[in-house]
């Protein structure tokens, strides 16, 4: 237990073992205990459901099973609903990271992330936050995303049940906004812009920002560029 409520728990998965090595030393010196180490996918997504830990750090590119593949059973509808898995990548626009991400990933550090930042960066999501500024994640889907493929998240999902403004809230939301300039924008406060993302979060069977974001994009609700799709002819 810390000041902060109970202490941070974590699972890392790297196929090498000096990462894991360096990372657990961070986290150790953080107080954030590493309840388990995995070399592959197969061994991570075993060690979250044995150790049931807060965060996964996933890294992309392992042996047997990925870290997409391993991400995507974790958060599967059976699986330990307090986990949260961030992405370790060396690349800042990789497509596999556009992948974890709508496999259900609440972000990505890039592996030479400093050891305050990386703790940061898992209390954050730990919180219920997202890792990844909503713009770096707009850069991403803009990249990446294909109007023509399959959605990946969830198409099942209504936005009916959202009121007028938490539509305008998760427009502006997955253009890059951050809570305050949403507030700024919709002459709201910020408290009043946090519950309204909350709720957003909760009717959709969200995780975080980051899954909003890639939500409005993928059932078309804003496209690539950050317009609104034209519905004039519905």
């Amino acid at each position: 237990m810390t000041a902060d409520g109970p202490a941070l728990r974590a699972v890392i998965a790297d196929d090498q073992a000096l990462v894991r090595t360096g990372f657990r030393m961070i986290l150790a010196a953080d107080g954030i205990e590493v309840t388990a180490e995995a070399a592959d996918g197969a061994e991570a997504v075993a060690a979250v459901r044995r150790t049931r830990p807060d965060i996964v750090l996933m890294d992309i590119r392992m042996p047997e099973m990925d870290g997409i593949e391993a991400t995507r059973r974790i958060l599967a509808g059976d699986g330990p609903q307090e986990t949260r898995v961030v992405i370790l990548t060396t690349y800042d626009l990789d497509h596999y990271v556009y992948a974890a991400l709508t496999a259900g990933a609440s972000g990505f550090l890039l592996k030479d992330v400093t050891p305050e930042r990386l703790v940061a960066a898992l209390r954050l999501v730990r919180s219920g936050d997202a890792l990844l500024a909503p713009a770096i994640t707009r850069r991403l889907i803009e990249r990446f995303a294909r109007r023509d493929e399959p959605q990946t998240i969830a198409p099942h999902r209504d936005l009916s049940g959202l009121t007028p403004r938490e539509l305008e809230v998760l427009r502006l939301l997955a253009t890059g906004l951050s809570n305050a300039e949403l507030a700024s924008r919709l002459f709201l406060s910020p408290t009043t812009v946090k519950s309204h993302v909350g709720r957003i979060l909760s009717k959709l069977d969200l995780r975080d920002r980051v899954q909003a974001v890639v939500f409005a994009y993928e059932t078309g609700l804003i496209a690539p560029g950050g317009g609104a799709p034209d519905r004039s002819g519905q």
